[in-house]
């Protein structure tokens, strides 16, 4: 049976986890019980399991257990029978659970679902973790100006651009020349054009350093992932786009770096592990321990560095392109990509095709703009609607 996590006293640090029980949410509270004297759990939200939810209901008591499948909502009431705990349903509550008032929320919401919840959380001036690729790359000005109108603090969670967040000088920001990302490089990275033409989702999937889902681990031998991550890291600290470069590290070892104009670069480094980011924006400002397998640079050996090859790698030119492009392109990117890889994960089409869907949907919705996050997700529906259609027809 699971440990109940006891409510202490006022000094506590309240918390919400939007996606509980995913990868990230589930990180996150491992980490808070292992730190319970100083967290108390607000609201916990899921999209489908709800068993796993309800044995996190029971460990943490949260104030409001949410499942978004209103279909689960009789299985989770049941499973959460005698225990007084507040339970509700359905997307309109995911965003009641990010209204409500805790000091920090992790926004873990995989997909567009996300967006909704997140910019709540930012509206009412909260500390938010951010885990939710979609919400910078679909909607970062929307987010970032209600980060920055309500006094909201944004702590990223990928670990490049929460290794940038830590030697990244916001209040000097001229004395910085670069912003370097780093990239695994995926297990395609050595391999030609000819043989990644014929590479298989079992191939894809088996990521080198990181133990990721499915789609990513793809985004990853793309390397859209890092497209992707380029677009996040300009809306992050709003840095121009052509001062942020991409470098190849196998190892995973620097996730980051940031160069001075002085000739300083500083790097933040680190086993590969999510709950070490994580576990930074939990505790922050303050630092927490985490159960992260110790660095030693003495049995790694050496930390090698490699230019991308942007012509096996087309999709890093796709995304700086939509960044430049501005306007509705990024979430164009963003749909195209996720309908793309579905219909190669389901060998509807070869590897190497997924970037020349994206550029083909890209073209094709050329032009469009955003003004609300209504439009956002319209422009989601139609990129994915259209890229659909060329998924079939490539098939």
């Amino acid at each position: 049976m699971a440990m109940t996590i006891p409510r202490t006293g006022e000094d506590t640090r309240t918390v919400t986890v939007l996606g509980s029980t995913g990868s990230v949410g589930c990180n996150t509270l491992d980490l808070i019980a292992r730190n319970f004297d100083n967290y108390v759990v607000e609201a916990l939200t899921a999209n489908t399991n709800e068993t796993l939810l309800a044995e996190q209901a029971r460990q943490f008591r949260p104030r409001l257990t949410v499942i978004a499948d209103e279909t689960k909502y009789a299985s989770l009431k049941n499973e959460l029978s005698g225990t007084g705990l507040t339970i509700e349903a359905g997307r309109d509550a995911l965003v009641e659970a990010a209204r409500r008032p805790a000091d920090w929320v992790m926004a873990a919401i995989v997909g567009a679902a996300g967006l909704k919840p997140t910019m709540a959380a930012a509206r009412r001036g909260a500390i938010v973790a951010l885990a939710n690729k979609e919400c910078l790359v679909c909607a970062g000005p929307l987010l970032m100006d209600e980060v920055r109108q309500n006094g909201a603090t944004l702590l990223p969670v990928d670990s490049e651009h929460n290794a940038i967040f830590q030697v990244f000088d916001f209040e000097r920001r001229d004395a910085i020349d670069r912003v370097i990302l780093t990239a695994s490089g995926g297990p395609f990275r050595t391999l030609d054009l000819e043989v990644m033409a014929h590479v298989t989702p079992a191939q894809a999937v088996a990521h080198p350093n990181w133990d990721m889902g499915a789609k990513i681990s793809v985004d990853s031998a793309t390397m859209m992932n890092k497209g992707l991550e380029l677009i996040e890291a300009h809306q992050i600290f709003q840095f121009p786009e052509d001062r942020i470069e991409i470098l190849i590290h196998p190892q995973s070892v620097v996730h980051s770096l940031v160069a001075y104009v002085d000739g300083s670069v500083l790097a933040q480094l680190g086993m590969p592990d999510m709950r070490t980011p994580i576990a930074y924006t939990l505790g922050w400002p303050e630092r927490m321990p985490a159960p992260a397998a110790r660095l030693d640079l003495a049995e790694i050996g050496q930390l090698t560095f490699e230019q991308p090859d942007s012509v096996r790698f087309p999709a890093l030119r796709l995304a700086r392109q939509a960044l430049q492009d501005g306007g509705a392109s990024p979430t164009v990117l963003n749909a195209a990509n996720e309908v793309a890889v579905e219909g190669f994960l389901r060998s509807k089409i070869g590897f190497l095709v997924i970037a020349e869907i994206v550029e083909e949907v890209l073209t094709a919705m050329a032009g469009r703009s955003l003004q609300s996050l209504e439009d956002v997700l319209e422009i989601d529906r139609e990129t994915r609607a259209v890229a659909e259609q060329i998924v079939r027809r490539r098939g």
